[in-house]
């Protein structure tokens, strides 16, 4: 019997490579890895469903499940993960020294409703005393102009948020002044070309994203997995398949991590550094499914409709396939 020819668009992790190699195998499924940038794949999949399944951003997915007719179901693999104290970005002669110096100042954001965005606006205002109706925020093209929202948002009124020129990029903006802060997944250009004008809010950013983790216990999920739907519904059995082979692929990576005898990165420290991170977050630093994540996937749900982005706060088993979220037992 032959098998189901899928294709699967996500970057090149090294979580996922074995997936990507060979190395693991899907079950049932002939896979077509699409080896993409995060942002192309998003963009294809939200506006042409061009790929049976796909890396998505967490907030686009959440947003997607209020269709009329949702296009997607997710399974909890968590392939993108990032504490975001160090994408807080702002101009030098802006006044910000601190967290609550952002109140009432212009903030640029390639979109308002990316992951990202999401997260930094709820630390922010839960943990820093930054309301996210207190800022006016700017949107468009980082380091291109013309960039628009994926998604259209509807908004509260409560929440000012305009779009910047035609001709015009945050990453300039920021170093000019024109904003006086940059919220976002990629570190503007001009932090690197402009350093006397662009700085990081939180200079230390290692020592506060840590002390955040032992606060909250929450590493941030920033993209899930998802299928389109239609596909799922003829065959069920796909999201199980997927979920273990993602499993298996992040599997080997970790085993790697922590090879000693050839160190497989160019990182000489490698090993030191999973040894301290595993001493702040536990052995398991990056797990997959819905009960080890569930504190860190119902923030994000919280954290999205208080922003004027969910229209509800979901349950979180409206995320994902029912299959993934419990494994049979001998």
């Amino acid at each position: 019997m032959s098998k189901l020819q899928l294709t699967l668009a996500c970057w090149n992790y090294d979580r996922t490579r074995a997936l990507a190699d060979g190395r693991v195998r899907v079950q049932g499924v002939e896979l077509n890895y699409l080896d993409l940038p995060v942002e192309e794949t998003f963009f294809r999949m939200l506006r042409h469903r061009e790929f049976d399944a796909a890396e998505m951003s967490l907030s686009s997915y959440v947003l997607s499940l209020f269709q009329p007719e949702p296009p997607f179901i997710a399974i909890p693999v968590f392939p993108s993960r990032a504490f975001r104290h160090s994408a807080i970005f702002v101009n030098a002669r802006s006044g910000i020294r601190a967290p609550r110096d952002l109140v009432g100042k212009k903030i640029g954001l390639p979109e308002y409703q990316l992951t990202a965005n999401v997260w930094i606006r709820g630390i922010l205002e839960e943990h820093h005393g930054v309301p996210a109706t207190s800022v006016r925020y700017f949107t468009g093209g980082q380091e291109t102009p013309g960039r628009g929202e994926k998604l259209k948002l509807n908004l509260p009124p409560e929440f000012q948020v305009e779009r910047i020129g035609p001709d015009q990029t945050l990453a300039a903006m920021l170093a000019t002044g024109a904003i006086d802060a940059f919220y976002g997944p990629r570190t503007p250009s001009t932090f690197y070309t402009k350093p006397d004008s662009v700085g990081r809010l939180f200079g230390d950013y290692k020592a506060v994203e840590q002390a955040y983790f032992r606060t909250t216990r929450i590493f941030p999920i920033m993209h899930t997995v998802v299928i389109r739907r239609e596909i799922y519904e003829r065959h069920r059995w796909v999201a199980q398949s997927l979920y273990k082979a993602f499993a298996d692929a992040q599997r080997l990576t970790s085993d790697d991590l922590i090879e000693t005898s050839a160190l497989k990165t160019m990182l000489p420290w490698l090993v030191a550094h999973v040894e301290e991170t595993r001493s702040v977050m536990g052995h398991e630093f990056w797990p997959y499914g819905v009960e080890p994540n569930r504190k860190t996937l119902e923030t994000f749900l919280r954290y999205s409709h208080q922003q004027g982005l969910a229209k509800a706060e979901l349950e979180i088993e409206r995320l994902f396939a029912p299959e993934t979220l419990e494994a049979f037992t001998i």
